[in-house]
């Protein structure tokens, strides 16, 4: 169903720098059987309202509750960002990268850059050459950490349950709020945005009954559009879609479709659920949540376990010299000692990787220009000292090569155990310091105390814009 395009804005500067009610709805059990609805508050009115009604095959059993999940995905974030604090590039091809240099890529594309081709991963040569008048920008985080904060302020004045995604897009939950339209919502929060975050500002909105449906929504009719999708019109909207349209089904898995006779999601929707289980996903869990999941019932509201932490930095210039690139790992190690912090883990597995400057030819699989060491201790860590002592004592054993990248990783990751009473006094001490200092940091602002030898890496290495989980990007914010 599309809802249609927002009017043209007024022109604002603003930048300058489920589970569902279990007592609501039709819920598919392992055996297929059906609950109905016993509740007589208006639900067959609020049906009429939003178009559910039968669905067109009798034995295709769908989701039959109202739609309550919203997806909320900002266009081209960065690139928009840029554009609506420098009304100069509104109308250009631009592109966003975390440090321009020769071979830098585009991370974010403008909607006018990627309606010329341009595509998130191609290199600035590749934009250029396709576009001569693309203009590439270096990442500018305090304005879209200044976005990032207004977009959430708005999305929890209408229900409690927001999670966001990653850094540009979130979702809505209205369950157990009292009843709204969400088109007219949908509406409103775009005429939010471009008051709060300025006119160039836009967004895509899908609603569904589930998070996978609301996210395939947003994407219908990009830019700037608003869809919903319920049981009435969900196989219409599958007609007109590839598999790989689906959020979730890239190549590999469309391929795997298609060898089981699965040519549309379509055909998809009405494949028998052991066939999924046994022949194409070969798991009960991942066969089930398919099944269900297109049907538009909820499957994915749970937290995923975060399983490892770290940063990687491609150096400034390419050296051999210990000291120069420790001042650069000792500043991704305590950048990410404050992400095992912030995230209540502590950490026993330690892994260092380094690429040199020696072509990479393939063998066995792995580049020979590439070394890795990685140890498993026996205790756990949290603290900046420990974590950068580890990857010193790994890094060390490298082979004497130049370097032109590094990262390391802490894997291994358990619940803290730092606020349990401990025997040594000097264990104690230095917890009690790091997390002083964390408190000064977050009041005053992050890296305000530090390492000095830290101070190196952290004026060469430019703060990026870490995609997928929110976690380090809201850790950036609190000591802003």
């Amino acid at each position: 169903m599309d809802i249609g395009r927002n009017h043209e804005c007024e022109l604002v500067e603003a930048l300058s720098a489920s589970a569902p009610d279990p007592n609501f709805g039709a819920t598919l059990s392992d055996g297929e059987s059906v609950r109905e609805d016993t509740r007589d508050d208006g639900l067959a009115e609020r049906r009429r309202n939003y178009g559910l009604g039968r669905t067109p095959h009798s034995n295709l059993i769908l989701n039959q509750e109202l739609p309550l999940i919203m997806h909320i995905d900002l266009n081209s974030c960065f690139a928009t960002v840029e554009q609506q604090s420098r009304p100069s590039l509104r109308g250009k091809p631009i592109g966003v990268t975390n440090r321009i240099r020769e071979n830098c890529c585009v991370i974010a594309a403008s909607i006018e850059a990627k309606q010329l081709g341009v595509k998130v991963g191609m290199s600035r040569k590749e934009a250029e050459q396709l576009v001569p008048n693309f203009i590439m920008l270096e990442t500018d985080p305090p304005k879209y950490h200044w976005a990032y904060q207004r977009l959430m302020r708005i999305m929890k004045s209408y229900s409690p349950n927001v999670k966001m995604k990653s850094i540009d897009e979130g979702l809505i939950d209205f369950h157990g709020t009292p009843h709204q339209d969400l088109v007219k919502v949908g509406y409103e929060i775009k005429q939010r945005l471009h008051k709060d975050l300025g006119c160039w500002m836009r967004c895509n909105i899908g609603i569904g009954t589930n998070r996978f449906l609301a996210k395939l929504a947003s994407g219908l009719h990009k830019p700037d559009g608003l869809d919903l999708i319920n049981a009435d019109n969900l196989q219409e909207v599958y007609k007109g879609l590839k598999l790989t349209d689906l959020p979730g089904i890239a190549k590999r898995l469309s391929l795997r479709l298609m060898q089981n006779h699965i040519n549309t999601p379509l055909e998809f929707l009405m494949a028998d659920d052991q066939i999924l289980r046994k022949q194409v996903f070969r798991s009960t869990i991942m066969g089930l949540g398919w099944y269900q999941r297109l049907r538009g019932f909820e499957v994915d509201d749970f937290k995923t376990k975060q399983g490892q932490v770290g940063r990687q930095f491609v150096l400034d210039k390419r050296t051999n010299d210990d000291d120069e690139i420790l001042a650069r790992l000792q500043y991704l190690c305590q950048t990410s000692a404050m992400k095992l912090r912030h995230s209540g883990l502590d950490a026993r597995g330690m892994l260092v990787w380094l690429v040199f400057a020696k072509a990479p030819t393939f063998g066995n699989g792995r580049p020979e220009g590439f070394w890795q060491k990685r140890k498993m201790y026996d205790t756990a860590v949290f603290t900046d000292q420990d974590v950068f002592a580890r990857a010193r004592e790994l890094f060390l054993q490298r082979p004497r090569q130049t370097v032109t990248a590094i990262g390391m990783t802490c894997y291994g990751l358990t619940p803290t155990t730092r606020s349990q009473i401990t025997l040594l006094p000097e264990n104690v001490r230095a917890d009690d310091l790091m997390l002083a200092l964390d408190d000064a940091n977050t009041r005053y602002g992050n890296f305000t105390v530090t390492y000095a030898d830290a101070l190196i890496g952290k004026n060469l290495i430019k703060q990026k814009i870490p995609f997928g989980s929110t976690r380090y990007f809201e850790l950036l914010i609190s000591g802003t």
